[in-house]
């Protein structure tokens, strides 16, 4: 197999890392329980690195290794902070420098919403120019944010704030968000927001449970999910409206439920904008698809985001 990258994307459970071709098709995939902390994190990415190898037939990756982590990172020093889920809350932690000392190879950092954002754009058809689409990728986690690729490059801002979605106050009513303000969109629209509305029992995911529980009829669990539903549309709203991209691809725990969210967040956008010529001649709803389930998207961005804008690395 011709492999041209290795993407990683570091979780607080798992790291999983992908071997992928010049196209960004997985040819093979390894996962490994994250251990916390500096070190831990560093020497989980390298054993996965190393197991990756180990199921390729030769060496031959041309691009750098790509790691997606969840945090702020700074992509000039490759390093990352305030991933309280991995145990790295205090200082910069030099990642990029620490895996090169441990593998031997240049690699890249980036936050893993942007990862996997660049990942979601194998997903997306070009358009019919043969240009890459405009993609918004919204990952529906514990919080809510969305990384964006424009021009097939992917979208940071000043200062890497670009896609925070979650964070615009949509009810000065609403309830305090974790960032301090109240009435943030990431209240209504979030894994959390959704656990809180629908607490799940015996351990299942809430989503899963909520959506099965309305696909049965449960007169409750159908109000919360078209309540949840609207307040992701409101999202998908918010980011066509902003940025006009041409997809809106949904991510993140969440997103495991699969068609069923698709198909609640496109009824939703159809009724938001029913009232609005305006909206409705925008085709909200047709832009919406989801993850397929099982899909390593943020690994495969991270991989990706080593690929070099040329026809000599697949760009």
């Amino acid at each position: 197999m011709s492999v041209a990258g290795f993407g990683l994307d570091i979780g607080a459970t798992k790291t999983l890392g992908v071997a992928v071709d010049r196209h960004g098709t997985v040819l093979a995939e390894v996962r490994l329980p994250t251990v916390p902390g500096a070190e831990g994190v560093a020497a989980t990415a390298t054993a996965v690195v190393e197991q990756l190898l180990t199921t390729i037939d030769g060496d031959d990756a041309l691009w750098p290794i790509g790691v997606g982590v969840p945090g702020l990172v700074d992509l000039a020093a490759g390093a990352v902070k305030h991933a309280v889920n991995l145990g790295l809350d205090g200082e910069w932690l030099p990642l990029r420098d620490l895996l090169e000392q441990r593998l031997g190879r240049p690699v890249v950092v980036e936050n893993d919403v942007n990862a996997a954002a660049l990942g979601a754009t194998s997903l997306v058809p070009a358009r019919p120019d043969g240009g890459p689409s405009d993609l918004a990728y919204l990952s529906l986690g514990t919080g809510l944010a969305a990384g964006l690729v424009l021009d097939g490059r992917p979208r940071r801002g000043v200062h890497g704030a670009a896609g925070e979605v979650g964070h615009i106050p949509v009810d000065p009513l609403g309830l305090w968000c974790p960032c301090g303000q109240r009435g943030c969109l990431e209240t209504v629209a979030s894994g959390s927001a959704l656990a809180a509305a629908w607490p799940s029992a015996r351990g299942a995911a809430p989503a899963a449970a909520l959506f099965q529980a309305a696909a049965e009829g449960d007169a409750k669990a159908v109000a919360v999910r078209d309540e949840f539903a609207a307040a992701v549309a409101s999202a998908v709203r918010l980011l066509c409206l902003i940025v006009d991209v041409d997809a809106v691809v949904l991510g993140g725990g969440v997103a495991d439920v699969g068609e069923p969210l698709r198909a609640a967040v496109r009824q939703a956008l159809g009724d938001q904008v029913s009232a609005s010529p305006f909206l409705g001649s925008l085709h909200l709803a047709d832009r919406v698809s989801v993850v397929p389930r099982g899909y390593p998207v943020a690994a495969v961005g991270a991989a990706l985001m080593g690929r070099p804008a040329t026809p000599d690395g697949g760009g």
